[in-house]
């Protein structure tokens, strides 16, 4: 097995903060075409390298963009943990994609590897929408793996989000006479109370429990100092279980508010933003072989991640990687020796399913 902690560390050096992946694009490149089974496309800073045969497929897709730094720009290595930017979000992910890739031969399955950049901003910029823009067959495919770090753990689809605006109503006032009007910002404690108590719901899917989540993120009122507020804004995001879609969550947000809110004094609540959910597409036999494999159970994902493109396009997509989520986008962001190497095992195990599995 290659050194996957060392090339970790390699991939760690190459600065790619989100729009600004070319040099790592190059060094990706430079090794996909390496493989003589792998056909490569480069459409701006993407790449996809595919095999040519036909069979089932799967994708594992990774994002080469990283948050801006924290104080750990350059990888730092102690004994079998690699600190630095991305290393575990998800360069380690993408050491293990291009280890898989660089076999001698190639996979049993047919195999579709997508370096893809801007995951970390804006959904517009995303690169997998920059690939299928120009040829959506490049990420066809019958089962899709994200390589996010999860531990080594498979993480199952993932739960969607909305951003919602709840507008309340009010009347102008000088502060010196504020009973000649009505305060909006007042009006929003019922509202604030109410979302403060509202319980979670937690489904299982698939063996696996989802823990939706409804936080306040954005208050906004007043013109003036001493003016009373006519209107206020409460910007929620509300992450819900793939047992809904976005219209269902929507109306179950909207309809649990509606009591604390009174249209005729102008409250309304609008749909800003949203992402679908993805459901766990454990009933693939080549996820639940991936499971079975990893030689954990699996969780839900409890974030939102591209799992939701593929099962937009009617694709099963799990999560699986090395890296511990919680540390992503943190200062002390890391990976070890040990979930490199049992990421790697357990994909090797899906993809090359005859080889010995201490050799590669």
């Amino acid at each position: 097995m290659s050194d996957l902690l060392a090339r970790t560390a390699e991939l760690v050096a190459i600065p790619s903060v989100s729009r600004d992946e070319a040099a790592i694009a190059d060094r990706v490149e430079a090794e996909l075409r390496a493989a003589p089974w792998l056909e490569v496309v480069r459409i701006g800073d993407n790449l996809v390298a595919r095999t040519a045969g036909t069979g089932r497929r799967v994708v594992l897709a990774g994002h080469l963009d990283t948050v801006p730094p924290n104080g750990n720009a350059l990888p730092r290595l102690a004994a079998d943990t690699l600190f630095g930017l991305g290393s575990a979000d998800m360069k380690g992910g993408l050491a293990v994609m291009l280890a898989l890739a660089g076999e001698a031969e190639p996979p049993s399955l047919q195999a579709t590897f997508a370096f893809y950049v801007a995951e970390e901003i804006a959904r517009e910029h995303n690169g997998l929408l920059q690939i299928e823009a120009v040829d959506p067959s490049l990420l066809a495919g019958d089962v899709a793996v994200l390589g996010e770090p999860t531990g080594a753990v498979v993480e199952a689809g993932c739960q969607g989000s909305l951003v919602v605006a709840v507008t309340l109503g009010g009347a102008r006032a000088h502060t010196a006479r504020p009973w000649r009007g009505a305060n909006a910002a007042h009006r929003s404690a019922p509202v604030l109370e109410r979302i403060a108590s509202w319980q979670e719901r937690r489904p299982v899917i698939e063996r696996c429990e989802y823990r939706e989540a409804l936080q306040v993120v954005r208050l906004e009122a007043g013109v003036a100092n001493n003016v009373v507020p006519d209107t206020a804004v409460l910007t929620l995001n509300h992450r819900f279980s793939p047992d809904r879609d976005v219209d269902q969550a929507f109306a179950a947000l909207a309809g649990y508010l509606a009591p604390v809110l009174d249209p005729a004094a102008g409250d309304s609540v609008a749909l800003v933003d949203a992402a679908p959910g993805a459901p766990p597409g454990l009933a693939d036999p080549l996820l639940s072989g991936l499971v079975a494999a990893s030689g954990s159970p699996p969780r839900a994902k409890l974030g939102w991640t591209d799992v939701a493109f593929f099962a937009e396009r009617g694709i099963p997509a799990a999560n699986f990687g090395p890296g511990d989520p919680e540390v992503a986008h943190t200062a002390g962001e890391a990976v070890t020796r040990d979930e490199l190497e049992r990421a790697h095992r357990a994909l090797r195990a899906v993809l090359y399913p005859t080889l010995d599995p201490g050799a590669g």
